[in-house]
Formats: structure tokens, C-alpha cells, sequence
């Protein structure tokens, strides 16, 4: 009801919050020792105060929920993240299936899948499943949380609470991370 009566909708005003700590989330990474989860939450606060969140929000749009509970087990300094190699790399295959085909370069347009997201729902039922038999509770409880958030309404398109353009980001940064250190640990022998 404020939200609204103050001229801001829910998403945009998700959109700004969820910026702001990953924003601080990015700034609890710089390797400050101890301060860092401090670090991170005044990151978090300047974000909000200074403009950065409203920056990233008119450039990004509304975040995933999945990066923004990897942004909050960041600044709760859980380690190791669930994104690590494997599943960053089937973020990326996601998204090179879903990008392209969203551009109108395929017969087919996946994102529009997620407005009437039966068939999509049925095969997170069967992701949520592996995730359960293979106990990977973190994945399972972003999964859940994701698919609460597009129940909920935050989010008109199921695609847009499972990932966004940051998240790939974040994913390939993971990816080339491991590829450059494999890289250096062979020419060092």
C-alpha cells in the first residue's frame, strides 16, 4: 500500500533493494580480510543512498531472485557460494539456448514460455526432484523461493525470477575464472 501510494510499484521498488545488496554483495568480494562482511553492508547502504542502486536498476531492470539470495549468501559470507563451475556452465547453457532464440534467431521464442509456463513448471518439478536426490538443498531452496516469487506475482514471466542478464554475467565470470587458473596452473608446471 505505501508503495504503491508513494508512486513506486513493487517491482521497481524489489528492483532497487535487490541492486543494493548485490551491489554490496560485488564489494564484499574485494579480499579485505576481516572487514568484509562489514564492507558489504556499507556498500549495500551507499548503494541505496548514493544512486548506484537506481543506476543498475535503469540498466538491468529487476534482478533474478536467484542473484539476489546468491547476493545475500554472499554478504552472509557463506562459502562456498552454490554457484560454483558446474552450475554456472549450466547457466550459460541456458542462456545460449534462451537469448538467441528470444532475438527471433530460432522458430521458436522460449521466453514468451514463461508468461503460460505449464510446460516450464513441469520441468522444474523434475529439476527440483534431481536437486532433492542429489541434496543440493542451497539450489533447492533458490529454486523454491524463485517459484514463490513468480507465484506471488513479483515477476509477470517465470524466466525473469530464474535468471537475468547479471546472473549470466556472474556465471561466465566463474567460468572463465576456473578455465584462467587451469590455464596457469598448466603453464607453471
Amino acid at each position: 500500500m505505501l508503495a504503491q501510494s508513494s508512486g513506486i510499484n513493487l517491482l521497481a521498488a524489489y528492483g532497487l533493494i535487490a541492486h543494493a545488496l548485490i551491489f554490496g554483495a560485488a564489494a564484499a568480494l574485494l579480499p579485505v580480510g576481516e572487514l568484509r562482511p562489514r564492507l558489504g553492508l556499507v556498500a549495500t547502504a551507499l548503494a541505496l543512498f548514493v544512486g548506484f542502486a537506481p543506476i543498475l536498476h535503469s540498466l538491468f531492470g529487476a534482478p533474478s531472485l536467484t542473484l539476489l539470495q546468491l547476493a545475500i549468501l554472499q554478504l552472509a559470507n557463506r562459502t562456498p557460494s552454490p554457484l560454483g563451475y558446474r552450475p554456472a556452465l549450466a547457466l550459460l547453457a541456458l542462456a545460449a539456448l534462451l537469448y538467441p532464440a528470444a532475438l527471433g534467431w530460432g522458430a521458436s521464442d522460449p521466453y514468451a514460455w514463461g508468461y503460460q509456463p505449464w510446460g516450464l513448471l513441469a520441468a522444474l518439478a523434475l529439476l527440483a526432484v534431481a536437486l532433492w536426490w542429489r541434496r543440493l538443498d542451497s539450489w533447492l531452496l533458490i529454486l523454491a523461493v524463485d517459484l514463490a516469487g513468480y507465484a506471488g506475482g513479483l515477476f509477470v514471466n517465470l524466466w525473469d525470477a530464474l535468471f537475468d542478464p547479471l546472473l549470466v554475467l556472474l556465471a561466465a565470470s566463474v567460468v572463465v575464472r576456473r578455465w584462467l587458473l587451469r590455464f596457469i596452473a598448466s603453464g607453471l608446471r
